[in-house]
């Protein structure tokens, strides 16, 4: 039996994605953190007809980079920077540079996981500051909630695995090719589950766990 409080979250978070309100726009925003710049000590072998490309293991590490990024529900585009760092300063110098590029007039509603940075006394004033922002946290080890993520895994597996650099520069500057090009031609990531549906897999998923003890 889940707690009321996840329930509660769920069906907050959901009913943004199924019925998001009017006049305004809906961003899932997270942090991929510590994204290292990597160089492989030797070259991977290319594609070919009957057998997969390869890549080594070995890397020399130059640095890492945290990208932060607001996927907006309806339309796909992403919203993004590149920072050194991923405290409560740079969260909230996404954020307000995010609150600043959505028209007036219209409210804005972001997802987000209960990681720390965004729970601070800091950002609860900025929020007031701003009371046209609404935050609405995903249930406690739910980050498969937020679909951001869908994001980052779409960023990791076609960009990031194979990706060789030498400075975190040069790898802020394929992240920042990725999503120009995603942008291009945006494609939202949609969600289709409903709160029930969601429940009923978390029953059965509980049950079998039961019966393994």
């Amino acid at each position: 039996m889940r707690p009321p409080a996840f329930v509660a979250k769920l069906r907050d978070v959901v009913g943004l994605y199924l019925d998001p309100p009017k006049r305004a726009v809906v961003f899932s925003v997270d942090e991929k953190r510590q994204i290292q710049a990597l160089d492989r000590s030797q070259p991977g072998l290319p594609l070919k007809k009957g057998r997969a490309g390869t890549f080594t293991h070995d890397y020399k590490r130059h640095g890492t980079t945290t990208l932060f990024a607001a996927l907006d529900v309806a339309t796909g585009r992403i919203q993004h920077a590149c920072l050194p760092r991923h405290r409560r300063d740079e969260f909230l110098r996404f954020m307000t540079r995010l609150e600043r590029r959505v028209p007036k007039g219209l409210g804005l509603h972001v997802i987000l996981d209960n990681y720390a940075t965004h729970k601070t006394p800091e950002v609860a004033q900025w929020l007031r500051r701003h009371p046209r922002v609404h935050f609405h946290f995903t249930p406690t080890s739910a980050s498969w909630l937020n679909l951001v993520e869908r994001f980052f895994s779409e960023l990791t597996t076609r960009q990031l695995r194979r990706l060789a650099v030498t400075s975190v520069a040069q790898l802020e500057a394929a992240i920042h090719g990725y999503v120009a090009h995603r942008n291009a031609d945006p494609r939202p990531f949609t969600w289709t589950a409903s709160v029930h549906s969601i429940l009923a897999k978390v029953r059965r998923a509980n049950k079998t766990l039961a019966s393994l003890h």
